[in-house]
């Protein structure tokens, strides 16, 4: 898939969980997921751009692990506020989706790139 495809995937992500975020009801545990899938989904966008622009391949292989473990913690939020009953299934089936496919993406990535070191030794 092409870098600048990944990269607007990863922030178009960003901004639905922040909407999603901003839907929770205003209860504690409402304002405590909010913060925390915000936190977790601009994440994965960031780090992506910045794993983008890291030069060898052990910081791009260290920012994309990164990138995984903030999509994974943005589908445990998600599905966190969905099973909470914070948010309907109908707001959220599509990001946990997204998130999930997002995670494949990059440890697909991950995974070329540890293979491509491998075979450079």
């Amino acid at each position: 898939m092409n870098e600048e495809l990944v990269i607007d995937r990863t922030k178009i992500f960003a901004h639905r969980c922040v909407k999603a975020a901003i839907a929770l009801n205003k209860t504690q545990l409402g304002g405590i997921i909010s913060k925390q899938l915000m936190r977790s989904a601009t994440s994965v966008a960031a780090n992506y751009r910045a794993a983008c622009l890291a030069h060898p391949k052990e910081a791009f292989t260290s920012k994309l692990s990164i990138v995984i473990e903030e999509a994974d913690e943005s589908e445990f939020w998600l599905t966190f506020a969905l099973d909470e009953k914070l948010l309907k299934p109908k707001q959220v089936e599509g990001l946990i989706a997204e998130s999930k496919e997002l995670c494949s993406i990059f440890v697909s990535s991950r995974k070329t790139k540890q293979i491509a070191k491998t075979n450079n030794k």
